[in-house]
């Protein structure tokens, strides 16, 4: 049976809440899921890369095989950079960082990561950049990307069908309360032919509508 992985999902450690699924993390060749990025619940703090070997679906929510300091000694899932040569008055400004991606192959996922640049202090500073941390040659998604078919947007991405034995991907789940009032419809991941600026699909929508549930 596939385990659901959804963008939104509460997470647990072995010892206690740990924060909430922000981001997907795809080998874009293998068409599996690497990593899941949680973001912890209290203000500030950094999420976490989270290899998918430690976490299990349980009654919908995210149960990992660690403590919650072990969680804090993941690698962090934004990196911050200092942005040369900008043009910067002070005060806040945006800036946005793309990750490098080697050969991507399979299902032609692409990736992307943006960050806010942020004032070092008052007055003229070199701002910096915190952009997503994404490993080279994988592809993020994030929580309501938008799914396209050929004939237009359907709705968006709720998270990922998993088969628990290799992690590789078998559905993308639209989310809850789209057009056809089905608590989910799940595409197969053979009707996903690019994750560029959301997930593209090579059918209609009256094909997705006609899809059969999740088994």
């Amino acid at each position: 049976m596939a385990a659901e992985f959804l963008l939104g999902a509460k997470a647990s450690c072995s010892d206690g809440f740990c924060g909430e699924v922000r981001r997907t993390i795809l080998d874009p060749v293998a068409l599996t899921v690497t990593h899941l990025v949680i973001q912890p619940g209290h203000k500030g703090e950094l999420g976490r890369l989270v290899p998918v070997e430690l976490a299990e679906v349980t009654a919908g929510e995210i149960r990992l095989r660690c403590t919650l300091a072990e969680f804090g000694r993941l690698d962090p899932a934004e990196e911050t950079d200092i942005e040369e040569g900008a043009d910067y008055g002070g005060g806040y400004g945006s800036a946005a960082s793309v990750q490098g991606y080697g050969n991507v192959g399979g299902m032609g996922v692409g990736g992307s990561a943006s960050g806010m640049g942020i004032g070092m202090g008052l007055g003229h500073r070199t701002p910096l950049v915190v952009s997503h941390a994404v490993p080279l040659g994988e592809a993020e998604v994030s929580r309501h990307e938008h799914v396209h078919a050929l004939d237009g947007e359907i709705g968006q991405v709720e998270g990922f069908a998993v088969d628990p034995a290799d992690h590789r991907v078998t559905h993308v789940l639209l989310r809850e309360g789209h057009m056809w009032g089905r608590k989910e419809v799940a595409i197969p991941v053979s009707a996903v032919v690019a994750v560029d600026e959301g997930i593209r699909l090579n059918i209609t929508k009256k094909q997705v509508g006609d899809l059969p549930p999740l088994a």
